[in-house]
């Protein structure tokens, strides 16, 4: 994000060091009903606790803090390149309540820029490598693979974002048929180079391994088994965190080495740019390979393995920086039999099929749609997986059909909203050839002192404003406080594109933007449009984290 870009964060880094607090007291508002009164509130009892003597602020060297009045005017004049402009600080029953000075702010938002606000990609910082075994599952893949498969996917889109490096394990075996990661709009990596040095290595090693010990064939004995290795000797002895107790003897075999080996040849191919660039709290440091293992809940125990086996026969430093972001079940209500990720993907497309000619009859079942409902059907199934916190469990029901073009939460409510807004500029554009009205102006020309409906600064404080740190937060992959596991917001952008989608919806039937064709109306028009201009892009910037491409028609 450039750094003179309006930020929430900075504005409220600000505000709190205009109190003399490094503490967080101050909140920005979000709700329509308090937007209307403030943008950001110093909660009366964060203030009671944090200045029990009334006294606010930051006072001179063994000099008294100011009272509540000065601290108000120093709110009040509070300047800086990425802070918002404020109009006035008051005190109110609630708290210390201030209000920025909206038009300014459009324009410094929506003025200053040309296209979205994406977050900023600037110099690369370091190197992930997502790893997601359920692709090496012999087996079909079933709904609970797909969910670990579809996060590391968006994770993978949302580091990218960041200037992150990242690489993606296993490479898909070009033995089978990988069709519903094509469908699903899945762009993962096939083939591969050799790995036998490498598996070579690894054996070579084992040979050197202390807490390994040969395994005589016998009746019990599972067939290609290499050898033992004692994991629970090694955990105990280098005091790791956060296993399983029950991580005892691993049986390795030619399959364990090629995952390893596989692994290896992806952090190897990580780029180590700055060897002495410090460690980073939430993004991985350019010195060194972050390994984030994301495995559903059932395949946990198996990573954990394969972890330990791996800091035992390779202890270099890119080992010990392992994290598992591990996924919640699955569950499937009432199914009639195990259900495969291809059936679950065919049923989906036709309830959105079934669904779509509900809602707009015979021009659903054109061949034009086709490609729109295979939109539809993966904006639902992704959001369905993705917008609910991944430790969290899932509940598929299949047998009724819950996939709608109505329901405010669902993927495909979202995408009509982005397909409406393609629809507005279509026939903006169109009546601009007709002669209706006269092109956009630039940005700079217009005057956003007009934008006065609350639904418009709702869509620019809450959606436009935090935007590239709403994906920068989406991105985090924070050290694990005790332990292997780690947590990230992997839901963030589902759950922003559904409120946007909601509060745009909403805005929109309310309020009719091209109007009639009038010089005296065209401030007004030309300031909406350049507001959800920049909406729409917000929009497209989302969804492609997701690889969903936006509808141009619904």
């Amino acid at each position: 994000m450039g750094e003179n870009r309006l930020g929430v964060a900075a504005t409220l880094r600000a505000l709190n060091e205009a109190l003399g607090r490094p503490v967080a007291l101050w909140v920005k508002e979000s709700g329509a009903r308090n937007l209307r009164h403030r943008d950001f509130l110093a909660p009366r009892a964060a203030l009671s606790a944090a200045f029990p003597g009334g006294q606010v602020g930051r006072g001179g060297v063994g000099g008294p803090r100011p009272r509540p009045p000065e601290a108000v005017s120093a709110v009040s004049s509070l300047q800086g390149p990425a802070v918002l402009p404020l109009r006035v600080c008051r005190q109110t029953p609630a708290g210390l309540a201030v209000q920025v000075r909206r038009p300014e702010a459009f324009q410094r938002l929506l003025g200053a820029l040309p296209g979205p606000a994406p977050a900023a990609a600037g110099a690369r910082t370091g190197c992930v490598v997502l790893h997601c075994p359920a692709l090496r599952s012999p087996a079909a893949l079933q709904p609970r693979h797909l969910r670990s498969v579809l996060l590391a996917d968006h994770l993978a889109q949302l580091l990218r974002a960041q200037g992150v490096d990242v690489r993606l394990v296993p490479a898909l075996s070009e033995e089978r048929s990988w069709d519903v990661l094509r469908q699903l709009r899945i762009y993962w990596p096939s083939g591969g180079s050799s790995l036998t040095d490498a598996v070579s290595a690894l054996k070579a090693a084992l040979g050197r391994c202390s807490c390994a010990a040969s395994c005589e064939q016998g009746p019990g004995t599972a067939k290609g088994v290499i050898c033992k290795v004692h994991l629970k000797s090694f955990v105990e002895q280098q005091g790791l965190l956060g296993y399983d107790p029950n991580l005892d003897v691993l049986l390795v075999t030619e399959g364990t080495l090629q995952s390893l080996a596989e692994l290896q040849e992806a952090v190897l191919q990580c780029p180590v740019s700055d060897p002495m660039a410090p460690p980073a709290s939430h993004f991985p440091s350019s010195s060194c390979c972050s390994i984030v293992h994301v495995v559903n809940c059932e395949e946990e125990f198996q990573q954990q393995q394969l972890d330990v086996l791996w800091r035992i026969l390779d202890p270099g430093a890119h080992t010990a920086f392992q994290k598992h972001l591990v996924c919640g079940p699955v569950k499937v209500t009432n199914p009639s039999s195990p259900i495969g990720a291809d059936q679950y993907f065919q049923l989906r497309k036709r309830q959105m099929y079934e669904a779509s000619v509900m809602k707009y009859g015979e021009l659903a079942q054109d061949e034009a749609w086709t490609e729109v409902i295979d939109i539809l059907t993966v904006a639902a199934i992704r959001f369905e997986m993705l917008s609910t916190a991944h430790r969290s469990q899932i509940t598929l029901d299949l047998e009724n059909n819950s996939i709608s073009t109505k329901g405010t939460k669902s993927g495909a409510f979202v995408m009509y909203n982005c397909a409406r807004l393609a629809t507005l500029f279509n026939a903006f554009q169109q009546a601009v050839e007709q002669g209706t009205y006269p092109p956009l102006p630039p940005a700079s020309e217009l005057n956003f002192s007009c934008l006065r409906e609350e639904g418009e600064w709702l869509l620019l404080f809450n959606y436009l404003l935090p935007f590239p740190e709403v994906l920068q937060q989406a991105a985090q992959l924070p050290p694990p406080s005790k332990g292997i596991r780690i947590t990230a917001n992997t839901e963030t952008v589902c759950k922003f594109l559904i409120q946007l989608s909601m509060d745009f919806s909403s805005y929109y039937n309310r309020v009719h933007i091209l109007g009639e064709p009038f010089p005296h109306l065209f401030d007004q028009m030309f300031a909406r449009l350049q507001l959800l201009g920049a909406v729409r892009d917000v929009f497209h910037s989302a969804l492609a984290t997701l690889h969903l491409p936006p509808l141009s028609q619904i």
